[in-house]
């Protein structure tokens, strides 16, 4: 058995990794929304935290009620309560890779965790 799964570039409005890449600790997708438009719902999370990295384009997040310009190399993290949702802007569309983890359930990191 091997200690690593690779998969090819990914394509389409969304990509979701846990069952592509036999994830265990976290869930990534990648995804992609045409100018002006947005994911359809506001959702918060119970438990997990939420990263974005903002591929290429540009947008926003309203999270909370508050909106949040969102513009290509930008990192965002949201608590699991914040509610959210993304936009694409009305003249460019927007990819972005989300990294879902449980908050506070990281122990050791980096050089912590070498062995």
């Amino acid at each position: 058995m091997s200690n690593y799964t690779k998969i090819g570039k990914v394509e389409g409005a969304r990509t979701e990794l846990h069952d592509r890449l036999g994830l265990t600790g976290a869930e990534i997708s990648v995804n992609t929304l045409p100018a002006g438009a947005s994911v359809p719902f506001v959702h918060a999370h119970k438990a997990n935290e939420e990263i974005y990295f903002i591929l290429s384009g540009k947008g926003k997040v309203i999270v909370d009620g508050e909106d949040v310009d969102l513009n290509e190399g930008d990192w965002i993290r949201i608590a699991p309560a914040g509610k959210r949702q993304f936009f694409a802007s009305s003249d460019s569309p927007i990819s972005y890779i989300c990294i879902q983890v449980k908050a506070g359930s990281l122990g050791a990191y980096t050089a912590d965790d070498a062995i």
